[in-house]
């Protein structure tokens, strides 16, 4: 919900396309700080403590996004509340709980595991997308300004943060790290996470040019004059997260049949030319069906990408591994999406979907070169048995 009514605010306060991507790339900063945070002090402070802390911490920030009108303060807002503009949770919560999840699963069954961890995430951001079309319709219904009811949906991401914190309160003791005292990371491990990291932020940089929040105001500024505004942007992605529902289980389908790498690259390389499409679409209806396409393929990279980086190292070094990846792709989405704001100066915004493309399908070849023969231990017990 955030980031499609984040772009309706700001648009609304008369920003334009370039402070929008800026305040985005704010946002992504400080996740990023935070996801340094948890890589090397989560476990040290405590995973469920440092959970509900980023919950109430996020909720403050939606708070004084709703109600502040200047970039300095909106922009600063988002960086404590190290707002995510990409429109989904890839904070230094999904850090934590990335960690956690090997611990109560196998091998076997671990990437199914993640298929449904982001599933769930995916549910609430499909409900979240159709909420975003919802302070469109108070407005109009109740004849109020729309920036007010824009407003009124940042009230409720902070009302929802809360009750996140709420819900971590729960979470048992046995998520906790084993040695919180601090880890040990064999040179091994530093080696294959430094060098996936790297191409991680290939991808990453990729990503931060097509950023949710940009791609809204894509969809509304291309095709305004056919009625598309934030509540049909919000039902499109409704039917996009669901697209992405169904292929983490496909992943996780794909990847016992062919391989945790191999599904990782060839679902991502037709995503990103079908990205190029929506981008040169003549109309609505037509970039529609091509980004539904998209989102039944971008997505299924996601579990098995999780589900490799956890196999290929020890569980002591799992946070990490998580820590390192996810703070290589923060930082790559936030480089990129305050590049794109000074870009947006000079090129229109179909042109950085075309370039972020691009970039993604570097991303996917280099991949395939580096790791098709690092096997996560349920491929190698496969291949020694058959």
């Amino acid at each position: 919900m955030s980031a499609i009514v984040l772009g309706g605010q700001l648009a609304r306060l008369q920003f334009g396309t370039d402070e929008i991507a800026l305040v985005v790339s704010a946002g992504l900063t400080g996740a990023t700080l935070a996801a340094l945070i948890a890589t090397f002090w989560g476990d040290r402070f405590g995973r469920r403590a440092m959970l509900l802390d980023l919950a109430l911490i996020m909720g403050a920030g939606g708070a004084i996004i709703a109600l502040g009108s200047t970039p300095i303060v909106i922009g600063a807002a988002a960086f404590i509340g190290m707002l995510n503009g990409m429109g989904r949770d890839r904070g230094a919560a999904l850090i934590l709980e990335q960690a956690i999840l090997p611990s109560l699963t196998t091998a076997q069954t671990r990437t199914r595991t993640f298929a449904w961890y982001n599933a769930m995430q995916d549910a609430g951001g499909a409900l979240g997308s159709l909420a975003a079309g919802v302070p469109i319709l108070v407005a109009t219904s109740q004849g109020i300004p729309e920036v007010n009811a824009m407003r009124g949906g940042f009230g409720a991401y902070a009302g929802l943060m809360l009750l996140c914190a709420l819900a971590y309160l729960f979470l048992p003791r046995s998520v906790e790290s084993t040695s919180p005292k601090g880890f040990q990371v064999t040179p091994e491990a530093k080696r294959v996470v430094f060098k996936i990291s790297a191409l991680f932020s290939i991808d990453a940089l990729g990503g931060g040019f097509i950023t949710r929040t940009l791609m809204a105001q894509f969809f509304i500024s291309n095709f305004g004059h056919e009625g598309v505004n934030e509540a049909v942007v919000g039902q499109l992605y409704f039917l996009a997260l669901f697209a992405n529902i169904l292929s983490h289980f496909g992943a996780a389908y794909l990847g016992r049949r062919i391989g945790l790498v191999n599904t990782m690259v060839f679902t991502h390389i037709p995503s990103s030319i079908l990205l190029i499409t929506v981008a040169i679409a003549p109309s609505y209806w037509v970039a529609a069906g091509l980004l539904l396409l998209r989102e039944s393929l971008v997505e299924m990279d996601v579990p098995t990408r999780q589900s490799y980086v956890m196999a290929v190292v020890k569980p002591e070094e799992r946070t990490f591994a998580s820590g390192v990846t996810g703070i290589v792709r923060m930082g790559g989405w936030a480089v990129a999406a305050g590049c794109s704001g000074l870009l947006l100066r000079y090129f229109d915004l179909w042109t950085l979907l075309i370039v972020g493309a691009a970039m993604k399908i570097t991303y996917d070849l280099a991949l395939w070169y580096n790791f098709r023969h690092i096997k996560p231990p349920e491929e190698i017990e496969v291949k020694s048995t058959s």
